[in-house]
């Protein structure tokens, strides 16, 4: 008796199809699965078997075997508890096999025959509809989550006897529904907003900029001047989610098991702050079965990273290809896994050591070495990739007593959003999205300056002795500004804006 189930597996974030035959002979009893299965998939046969036989079916007293194809790809999770039960099933013939071969369905089984949500549903429907498959089983608390996915009928199963009445057309159960507009109703919800937040324009204008080109910013300042504060309120102010942006999100969170029950989409862009405690693997991602870490976590959202020098110097080192790249590549033996990573980074550090160095008010306890000692933990290679360094100093105490309020983040994020549709209409043809993401052919082209803009930058290179690659920070980050300020061109006053946003490179 011979039967074939269809179900899915993931690598990385993606998602193939997998043929799930299983034999039934005469022979001692015995049950072996095939097909570089991980432990996890091992030890589904004695789930399978206490579901199957507490759902109120025969298991058969014979030789089973299980074959996971293609069979030279390894399979790990326990979303192939169910195929392989719907699997046994219908080589028994308590499920005709023509029925049981028009669904693809994922599941892990309780004892008792419930079935428990799976990880990476979202790809896993994704790979069913792109290899023409009608209709998916998956998990009740997956269903809304594998809904995503138009042109597919997904249907969310409770218990193994559920899942096989639908099957046979005795029960049928009626497909998710996904409303699109239900799952962003609250994409425009603003946790922490600017308005809370008591002077430190120059940094907050500093911000914007960065939201504006998704440039990377660092922020250097004493302890208790708002750094961590402002921070949190960045993904205030960074234009809405796209549908396409939400999907690539969702499938990282889905993969990962951070989605919460009956979540449909990661609407809200992505806010990680990792403790500077974090290991490589937490941050870059890895392990023996790898998963994302925090870069990928961050995609299409914002990773702060408070107390820049306390890292372990692997773990920031680590950063510098998902900085470049928008992209990690974990590599092991037996395979190799990408990851998308594109985020934006702010982060903070002190000044030195004690925190007080440039703080009018508390003297400084360091030394000179020390001080320097402090600040070489950011490499070089790293620091480059950081367009925007602005300095904070501590808040003046007519600020705290100002009753007015702030700009709120909505009225920056509007300007934010304007200077992001003039990028997209720039780079329409190009394989960009904004203007940090730039390069040299780029800048030549979209960051054309006239005489006296020249003549400010050659001024300012002179003097501070700025590298070619701090010009060439200097010069996207003036069209990101000339952005905000909706000009076609370059100006000399957005030169000089840019000029001060590169504040490292001026104590050199």
């Amino acid at each position: 008796m011979l039967a074939k189930v269809l179900t899915s597996a993931v690598v990385g974030i993606d998602a193939y199809v997998v043929e799930v035959e299983v034999d039934i002979s005469w022979g001692l009893p015995a049950f072996t699965t095939v097909g570089l299965p991980e432990i996890s998939v091992k030890e589904s046969k004695e789930r399978v078997k206490a579901a199957i036989a507490n759902s109120g079916y025969g298991f058969p007293d014979d030789r089973i075997t299980v074959n996971l194809a293609p069979a030279n790809v390894k399979k790990n999770g326990t979303g192939f508890d169910l195929p392989i039960a719907m699997g046994i099933l219908a080589a028994t013939g308590v499920v005709p096999e023509k029925d049981a071969g028009r669904f693809l369905m994922m599941g892990e089984l309780s004892l008792d025959g419930r079935i428990k949500p799976v990880n990476g549903s979202l790809p896993m429907a994704m790979a069913a509809k792109s290899s023409g498959y009608a209709s998916i089983l998956v998990p009740y608390d997956n269903r809304r989550e594998a809904s995503v996915v138009g042109g597919i009928s997904v249907v969310g199963v409770k218990t193994l006897a559920e899942a096989v009445d639908h099957v046979r057309g005795v029960g049928e159960i009626a497909p998710e529904q996904f409303d699109p507009r239900e799952a962003f109703s609250g994409f425009d919800r603003i946790e922490f907003d600017f308005s809370e937040v008591a002077g430190q324009e120059h940094v907050k204008r500093a911000m914007e900029v960065a939201a504006a080109g998704g440039h990377n910013l660092l922020m250097i300042g004493s302890p208790g001047s708002g750094k961590t504060m402002m921070a949190k309120r960045f993904s205030g102010i960074v234009p809405a989610m796209t549908f396409e942006e939400s999907i690539e999100t969702t499938k990282i969170f889905s993969v990962a098991g951070l989605l919460e029950k009956d979540q449909a989409l990661v609407t809200q862009r992505p806010f990680r702050s990792p403790h500077h405690t974090i290991s490589d693997a937490g941050m870059i991602g890895g392990g023996n079965v790898p998963r994302p870490g925090e870069v990928s976590l961050s995609h299409n959202g914002v990773l702060f990273l408070d107390e820049l020098a306390e890292f372990k110097r692997p773990v920031l080192e680590g950063l510098r290809q998902p900085l470049e790249d928008r992209q990690v590549t974990i590599s092991r033996a037996a395979t190799s896994i990408t990851y998308p990573s594109g985020f934006i980074m702010i982060s903070a550090m002190n000044p030195c050591p004690c925190g007080y160095a440039a703080d009018p008010k508390q003297s400084c306890k360091c030394s000179y070495h020390q001080i320097q000692q402090y600040r070489n933990k950011i490499s070089g290679p790293l620091l480059d990739r950081i367009d925007i360094h602005v300095e904070v100093p501590p808040v003046a105490y007519r600020d705290l007593r100002n009753a007015a309020a702030s700009e709120s983040s909505q009225a920056i994020r509007e300007r934010v959003t304007a200077a992001r549709h003039h990028q997209a209409r720039r780079f329409d043809r190009e394989k960009i999205h904004t203007n940090a993401q730039m390069q040299n052919r780029h800048i030549k082209k979209f960051c054309v300056i006239d005489d006296v803009s020249a003549q400010l930058l050659e001024a300012a290179v002179e003097k501070f002795g700025l590298s070619a690659r701090a010009y060439n920070r200097i010069l996207k980050i003036s069209r990101t500004i000339a952005d905000l300020s909706g000009d076609a061109g370059i100006k000399p006053e957005h030169i000089a804006e840019a000029v001060q946003y590169r504040s490292l490179d001026r104590h050199k």
